[in-house]
C-alpha cells in the first residue's frame, strides 16, 4: 500500500503543513482611515512576513500595523490621505504619488489595506497617470490600477536577508517551517512506484507523458498541467 504524495498531504492541511498563524502578529495593512496622521511605536520581526513589521498608532486611539520601509525609524510621523507629503512611510492614492517614486504595498481595490508588494526589499514604480494608473511592477510587467488605491512610498526593508548564509540545513528548516512549508523536495522519479506515480523502474524517467488531464484526481496530478484549449473565432 502507498502513501499519499506531498501535495494530497498539504491539501488535507495537517498540522505539519499547516501555517502556524497562532505565533504571527496579524495582517500588516494601510490604515482604514482616509486622512490623517499616525506615529511609529514599535518595530519587530514577525515570523510570517520577510520584512520587519512597524506598529503605529493613529491620531484617534487605534493601532495598526504597517510593513515597515527601508529606513523606519520608532517615533516616525507617518501621514495617511491625499494632502501628504511625498516621503517614506506615507500612504497616498496612486492619483496623488509623481512618476518614478518607490511604491509598495499597493491595494487591488480601494481600501482593502494591501496586496501587492509586501516581500522584503520589492518595490514598484508609477509609470503614467490617466484614468488608470499604470505601475511597473518587480517583474517588469506594467499593471493597471484604480487611481484610488492606495500604496505605501518607499521601498519595503529587509531586502539585505538573503546575503546572509545559513549554514546549517537546520536554520533552512525552521525559517520554512514559520510559513509552514517544507524546505527539502525530493523529486518524484527517485521515489518507489508507490510513492509516486513518476517513481518506479531501473533507471530514474518519468515513463509516462508528463503533462496531466485537469480532470485527474489529486494523486494523479502531478507534473504539468495540460494546456487550455484555445478558443478560435470562425
Amino acid at each position: 500500500m502507498g502513501k499519499r504524495i506531498i501535495p494530497q498531504r498539504r491539501g488535507r492541511g495537517t498540522s505539519v503543513y499547516r501555517a502556524p498563524s497562532h505565533r504571527y502578529a496579524g495582517r500588516p495593512a494601510n490604515p482604514k482611515i482616509l486622512q490623517g496622521i499616525g506615529k511609529v511605536v514599535e518595530i519587530f520581526h514577525d515570523p510570517g512576513h520577510t520584512a520587519p513589521l512597524a506598529r503605529v498608532k493613529l491620531e484617534n486611539g487605534e493601532e495598526n500595523l504597517m510593513l515597515a520601509h527601508l529606513g523606519m525609524y520608532e517615533g516616525q510621523e507617518i501621514q495617511v490621505g491625499e494632502g501628504a507629503e511625498i516621503r517614506p512611510g506615507n500612504v497616498l492614492p496612486l492619483g496623488s504619488i509623481p512618476e518614478g517614486v518607490p511604491i509598495y504595498n499597493i491595494e487591488a481595490r480601494p481600501r482593502d489595506g494591501g496586496k501587492y508588494i509586501r516581500t522584503g526589499g520589492s518595490y514598484a514604480q508609477i509609470v503614467t497617470h490617466g484614468i488608470k494608473t499604470t505601475v511597473q511592477m518587480p517583474s517588469g510587467e506594467f499593471k493597471l490600477f484604480d487611481p484610488r488605491c492606495r500604496a505605501t512610498i518607499g521601498v519595503v526593508a529587509g531586502g539585505g536577508r538573503g546575503e546572509k548564509p545559513m549554514l546549517k540545513a537546520g536554520k533552512v528548516y525552521h525559517a520554512w517551517r514559520s510559513k509552514a512549508r517544507k524546505h527539502v523536495r525530493v523529486r518524484g522519479v527517485a521515489m518507489n512506484a508507490v510513492n509516486h506515480p513518476h517513481g518506479g523502474g531501473n533507471h530514474q524517467h518519468v515513463g509516462r507523458p508528463s503533462t496531466v488531464s485537469r480532470n485527474a484526481p489529486p494523486g494523479r496530478k502531478v507534473g504539468r498541467l495540460s494546456p487550455k484549449k484555445k478558443k478560435r473565432k470562425r
